[in-house]
């Protein structure tokens, strides 16, 4: 595939291999690199480092949404999976884009979410409760995951006791994000059959006994004539079970390692739980799972001296970005600060629909958990996915002292 030819005026900028998977966002070599130059080259074409230029390119109409090419960066042109990734909402351009933004848009709607917050708060209790009194826990498989997969559930009006399988095939979707997706492609499949077969399962019974939850807001979807296709419905559904697990279970366990290394954070949050939301959007801000956003050149142009070929692949690297301190000349997590807004939910037009639900949940969990377990540490084996497109933990073991 065609990822675009760069040429510049500029002086040369650093190169990274963001495929391999030692490449790593938090890494001295991408803090230099940012100092050094607004953008890096790459194997799929530029990264955009600093905070202003992402601002910029996240709302410049010369660019598209690019995460449509990401099977193909990695030798993946058709199946299960490609048809599935290039026709979802993720990816979609123009009016389809448009119109389905349109009709999915209303069932996030604040009013939907929050009056079920009080359950999200039990829920995090629940969990909590399981293993507060041992002092210790492993974060991921004792609340980040099950959490994540039963506030989904919640929303979606399916048996919380079904969150195992929910989080099965999520998780073994989500592989498919990774730098290894055409070795697992074959996982990925079989997980996303199984999830077609679970979301036409639920079209059904949700046409024949709507409820009040999200997938009856989604069969009902319809304003001025537009309609969702059963297709379109599916594919919306599968996107819904997929990012809502995958991305909140990563997102918590990467907020518990970023107060780990601020502890007076985490004092402050666990006496302050009104900074719950303030919480997110921090941990969003330094240490965000979705660390880039994709887009494509529509056509050749120039920014800031860097002539971008149309078809070239340009990686907004929101995670160096958060930190850039010429945007942000305090860069470290302040709940009691006041930053330029993050892009851990991309921008523009493909900015999350989901932004408020995960405000809203892990805003829940996060202040909780800081008044239930005083001085959180490392304790063990970690096990971590690559630093590099969307991340977290896959094991992140914890000790800590048990509140009062």
């Amino acid at each position: 595939m065609n990822k675009g030819v760069l040429m510049s005026t500029v002086a040369p900028a650093p190169y990274f291999d963001i495929s391999d998977s030692t490449f790593a966002m938090h890494s001295e070599a991408v803090r230099a690199a940012r100092s050094q130059s607004w953008f890096a080259r790459t194997n799929y074409g530029v990264a955009v480092l600093r905070y202003n230029e992402v601002s910029h390119l996240l709302k410049d109409q010369r660019l598209k949404q690019g995460s449509a090419q990401w099977p193909e960066h990695n030798g993946v042109h058709g199946g299960l999976f490609f048809d599935w990734w290039t026709e979802n909402l993720l990816v979609l351009e123009g009016e389809d884009h448009h119109r389905i933004r349109r009709l999915v848009n209303p069932a996030f709607s604040p009013r939907h979410i929050e009056p079920l917050i009080v359950r999200f708060e039990a829920l995090a209790e629940e969990l909590v409760n399981n293993f507060v009194a041992d002092g210790h826990c492993e974060f991921v498989r004792d609340f980040a995951e099950p959490y994540a997969t039963r506030v989904l559930c919640i929303l979606l009006g399916i048996p919380e006791t079904e969150w195992p399988t929910i989080a099965r095939l999520a998780s073994t979707v989500g592989l498919a994000l990774g730098v290894h997706i055409k070795r697992d492609l074959e996982q990925v499949e079989a997980a996303l059959a199984e999830l077609y077969a679970y979301a036409e399962a639920l079209i059904v019974d949700r046409r024949a006994a709507p409820g009040d939850d999200f997938i009856t807001r989604l069969v009902v979807a319809n304003r001025d004539g537009d309609s969702l296709s059963d297709a379109e419905l599916r594919n919306a559904i599968v996107l819904l079970i997929f990012g809502g697990m995958d991305t909140t279970r990563n997102q918590l366990g990467l907020a518990l390692q970023s107060f780990v290394h601020n502890p007076e954070q985490w004092d402050l949050l666990g006496q302050r739980p009104d900074l719950g939301r303030k919480a997110v959007d921090e941990v969003l801000r330094t240490n965000p799972t979705t660390t880039w956003v994709t887009r494509e050149a529509v056509a050749d142009f120039t920014y800031n001296d860097l002539f971008i070929a149309g078809g070239t692949t340009v990686h907004l690297f929101t995670q160096v970005s958060g930190t850039d301190p010429l945007a942000f000349p305090d860069p470290e997590m302040n709940l009691l600060g006041e930053h330029a807004p993050h892009y851990g939910f991309g921008g523009g037009v493909h900015h999350c629909l989901g932004h408020f639900v995960a405000k809203a949940d892990m805003g829940v969990a996060l202040p909780l958990l800081a008044r239930r377990l005083r001085n959180v540490r490392i304790d063990g084996v970690e096990e971590w996915m690559p630093d590099s497109g969307n991340t977290g933990p896959v094991r992140l073991p914890l000790s800590f002292t048990p509140a009062p």
